[in-house]
């Protein structure tokens, strides 16, 4: 069977056992803050699980797009090193939502493998949940007796709680697991070693390929464990597991799922994949078709990864999910420049190819393949500078390390060398600073390493108890060929340089790298991220068992309500409350729109600001800072009207901004990210050209148009998806959509679209559109940023307040575009004077600077203050000395803007011979006006707060240079 025909095999299965087949949600998880990316297939039905949604079938099936590259499950440096983990994977799996339980799960699962698929039996092995004590859980007999009904008991096992007991998070819905392992090992490896010792045992080839889970407890937040209201199955199929068992391969790679891909990089690269190459480079390729099996593999599997998430809506970005993405599309770009060769974008090139596999099963990523593949080219092209800027500062350090390295091998057995060593103990400490000052003395006068100074405040600590003359060389030597663990993660952490290339380089250099500081570095960082986003999270206090939630915000904005729970958040160190109604006027935070905020108002005069609303797991919750002191009497709800309404009108003026793009720039224009809130309108878009000033003028007097025509607003609230999608609706890339949908559409010819949010009843209430910014976000994502109503109103207002200033500025000209236009070209005329002027008094002052010079100790040296309007005059002064005075040692004082400016030249020749260095000079001289400097060897400036030093950093040149 290929790949499609086992997909369509396993949904037909369940759509005949009553199942109804529902679509993959995004990669791309939104609403609830507990994930970034949807990483099983039962993250989309959470909120049923946790029962706070309806289930809109008893019994569900589909195949979930799923990726593991963050948190709890996280498989990322397994990928391409294996055989059989991935980024992304398709998890197919089959629901029940407190309809049937263990009993048809695990039927339907064994009738499926064996009778469908035809599995032989006898490879199939099956475990049970064995309990565990300490949490008061029993053996899960009844799944044991149900198997021994199609498994011989040999092949059923007992799990622990580590394998047999699924669990989405720290808190949440979870219960026992049945797992099923298929062998795919030889008859003769059969024969000789039961697969039951192997199983869970990370052989690779007896592996897990399908999870009954029976959702039976809620995990709290002390820990304990409480019945869930309906028992639940989850089940999740590896489909790319399955795949490889049915068609017979040992490596998921060599399926019909990667092969395609493998073999168009293979050939684009001119290397060979050799699927049985090992780690250990035994065989006939050796050690490279290890390394270049990996990097396909590699490959093949993280476009997969990277190019659903971007369709999905996640673009590659420096922090939160977007870093996620980048780092691992760095991690493909590495190999495919390193290990393949292509040291041009390759990358992107595999996106097509994907786009035509998928079409028919996720259509999302073939709608928008052009767009995906223009995202990761750019990408590409910027990390391989990168990549070329980390290869050259790593080459710099390799440099500083071998000749400390090669320093410390000459001077080895030489008698001071040994003596300061090995007596430090007799002597003192002061053997060791000889040691040190000698070798750092012999370095600096060599090369300007930033390393020195870092290196021998190690060393000085490390020697301190070492009397051995061996074992002290080899602790010197030890670390002066390892780069410190903080010049890696700044490699690391500021070109995005992965740790494992730095090591490699380094290898191949004689070096290594302190991985044990290197991941202190890190934890570090985590650790400070973490305390930054950290929430801590309380149970819900249950009111009211009743978690189906009324929206009545469409028709009002003042509801009477009841508590259902509430619970108390801190983040940050501030206590803040979640608070859940039966009926809410509020909208919640989603689609771009900003959470309404507002006040809880109860029968005794009491008063609850509402900060904020947002969506979890499908509940609507408000944000409070304190909890009403009856939380259990009937409340109203209101709503901020106004603020409301102006949100309002910047989301209507979204559509008709949308619709108007789609018809000035092109049908390809697809909303890539949006907010709106009442002060203004972001609108992010998919579109591969700056939008120009015209373009932007046309967009705007379409939407003002729109305005005018007082367009009323057509809702339609329960369309069937599919009907609504058949009718030309416009619908966004990355977004859940349920059977059924709201439609929002001011005039079908014009704007139509799937929208929850709230809007205007009429266009003409927007009142005025008005674009204020249009900018790059992205590869192949352009921005525009713009306001309506009283905010647009105002805009103008100012804008011709500013008008008006600038006319009576200029005396109230007819033309004031031609006034301003001739003001300028007199400025730079009066400008060009200055300079020329400017110049002809260098000159003058060069050639009097050059007649001052004074021998000493065969050095020219001048130091004189003077009097230039700006730096670059007294640079180029300095420069021009240089060219007619030789052997100069030059310092200028001057004061800027009532600021002190100190300038130090010096020639080559002086740096070179007599060790000079302008840029350590300078610093001394910059005590003297309270400030600080720096520069080259040869040529450097500093600045300071105190005029009246200048004197005396002259003084203070003349008496160092003597």
């Amino acid at each position: 069977m290929t790949a499609t025909e086992i997909r369509k095999a396993f949904l037909d299965f369940f759509a005949s056992k009553g199942h109804l087949i529902v679509p993959s949600a995004p990669i791309v998880v939104k609403n609830d803050p507990t994930l970034m990316f949807t990483n099983a297939g039962m993250n989309q039905f959470k909120d049923i699980f946790l029962g706070e949604a309806p289930a809109k079938a008893p019994r569900v099936a589909d195949t979930q797009r799923c990726l593991r590259v963050s948190g709890k499950h996280n498989d990322l440096e397994e990928v391409g090193i294996d055989t059989y983990h991935h980024t992304m994977f398709e998890m197919l799996g089959n629901w029940s939502f407190g309809d049937y339980f263990k009993k048809e799960a695990i039927a339907w699962s064994w009738e499926l493998l064996t009778e469908v698929y035809k599995l032989p039996k006898d490879r199939l092995y099956v475990t049970y949940f064995e309990g565990d004590e300490k949490e008061g859980l029993e053996k899960d007999t009844e799944t044991y007796e149900l198997w021994k009904q199609y498994v011989d008991e040999s092949h059923i096992l007992p799990g622990n709680k580590k394998d047999n007991f699924w669990e989405m998070g720290e808190t949440g819905p979870c219960g026992p697991c049945s797992e099923i392992h298929f062998d795919g090992r030889s008859e003769e490896e059969r024969a000789a070693k039961s697969g039951a010792e192997l199983v869970n045992a990370d052989d690779p080839n007896v592996i897990e390929i399908w999870n009954n889970v029976f959702m039976q407890f809620n995990r709290l937040k002390d820990g304990s464990l409480q019945s869930l209201p309906a028992k639940h199955v989850d089940t999740g199929m590896g489909f790319e597991r399955l795949v490889r068992v049915l068609q017979g391969k040992t490596s998921n790679y060599d399926t019909d799922i990667f092969q395609p891909m493998i073999q168009f990089i293979a050939e684009k690269s001119g290397k060979t994949y050799n699927s049985k190459a090992l780690p250990s480079g035994e065989g006939l390729g050796g050690a490279a078709d290890w390394a270049n099996a990996v990097a396909m593999r590699v490959l093949a599997d993280h476009i997969r990864a990277i190019s659903f998430a971007i369709a999905d809506g996640q673009l590659p970005a420096s922090n939160k999910a977007g870093y996620v993405i980048r780092r691992i599309l760095r991690r493909a770009v590495r190999y495919s420049y390193q290990t393949l060769g292509f040291k041009e974008p390759f990358f992107n090139q595999l996106v097509p190819l994907l786009a035509e596999q998928f079409k028919g099963v996720f259509d999302e990523l073939w709608n928008q393949k052009d767009f995906v593949q223009k995202v990761i080219l750019e990408e590409e092209v910027s990390f391989l500078r990168t990549l070329e800027i980390g290869i050259s500062l790593l080459d710099k350090h390799i440099r500083y390390h071998n000749r400390i390295k090669n320093y410390l091998l000459e001077h080895k057995g030489k008698s001071w060398f040994e003596f300061g060593i090995t007596n430090t103990s007799k002597y003192g400490q002061s053997n060791v600073n000889t040691v040190v000052m000698n070798l750092a003395h012999h370095i600096t006068n060599r090369i300007e390493s930033p390393l020195i100074s870092f290196h021998f405040d190690i060393l000085m600590r490390s020697l301190e108890d070492i009397t051995d003359y061996s074992k002290a060389f080899n602790t010197l030597y030890d670390i002066t060929t390892t780069l410190p663990g903080k010049i890696a993660f700044e490699l690391y952490d500021t070109y995005g340089f992965p740790f494992d290339l730095t090591k490699l380089i380094l290898k191949e250099n004689g070096l290594d790298a302190n991985e044990v500081s290197f991941n202190d570095y890190l934890q570090i960082q985590k650790n400070r991220s973490r305390a930054a986003t950290a929430i801590d999270t309380g149970d819900w206090i249950v009111l009211k068992e009743d978690d189906n939630v009324e929206f009545t915000g469409y028709d009002e904005t003042e509801t009477v309500a009841h508590i259902i729970k509430y619970r108390k958040v801190t983040a940050k160190g501030k206590e803040q409350y979640q608070i859940v109604l039966d009926k809410t006027p509020f909208y919640a935070e989603s689609g771009g729109q900003v959470g309404d905020k507002g006040e809880l108002v109860f029968p005794d005069g009491e008063i609850i600001e509402v900060t904020d609303t947002k969506k979890e797991n499908g509940l609507i919750v408000h944000f409070t800072d304190k909890l009403p002191t009856a939380p259990q009497d009937a409340l109203t709800a209101i709503v901020d009207a106004q603020r409301r309404h102006s949100t309002e009108g910047n989301h209507s003026a979204t559509h008709l901004l949308h619709a108007a793009m789609k018809q000035v720039l092109g049908t390809h224009v697809n909303q890539k990210g949006s907010l709106v809130n009442a002060d203004y309108l972001r609108f992010d878009f998919s579109h591969f050209a700056k939008v120009t000033d015209e373009e932007l003028a046309k967009i705007e007097a379409i939407v003002n148009e729109k305005i005018r025509e007082n367009i009323a607003l057509k809702e339609e609230r329960s369309v069937v998806y599919a009907e609504a999608i058949q009718s030309g609706v416009t619908a966004l890339f990355g977004e859940k959509y349920g059977e059924y949908v709201r439609v929002i559409t001011f005039d079908d010819d014009f704007s139509k679209e799937l929208c929850g949010g709230t809007h205007v009843k009429a266009t003409g209430q927007i009142g005025y559109f008005k674009i204020t910014a249009e900018s790059a976000v992205a590869a192949g994502v352009r921005r525009i940023e713009a306001i309506t109503g009283i905010a647009a109103e105002n805009y103008i207002i100012e804008q011709t307040k500013l008008v008006q200033q600038v006319k009576e500025l200029l005396k109230n000209p007819k033309d004031v575009a031609k006034s301003l236009e001739s003001l300028l070209e007199e400025n730079n005329r009066l400008k060009k004077e200055i300079e020329k002027s400017v110049l002809e008094k260098s000159s003058g002052l060069k050639d009097e600077l050059a007649k001052k010079a004074q021998e000493i100790n065969g050095v020219n040296f001048i130091a004189e203050k003077v009097a230039l309007p700006n730096a670059d005059a007294i640079k180029n002064l300095a420069y021009n000395l240089k060219d007619v005075v030789p052997n100069l040692f030059l310092v200028l004082a001057a004061e800027l803007n009532g600021k002190p400016n100190i300038t130090v030249m010096i020639a080559d020749n002086l740096v070179k011979e007599k060790g000079l260095h302008a840029g350590n000079i300078v610093k001394e001289l910059a005590k003297e006006v309270k400030g600080g400097g720096g520069g080259q060897p040869f040529y450097a400036t500093a600045g300071g707060s105190d005029i009246s030093g200048l004197d005396n950093a002259l003084a203070k040149a003349k008496n160092f240079l003597q």
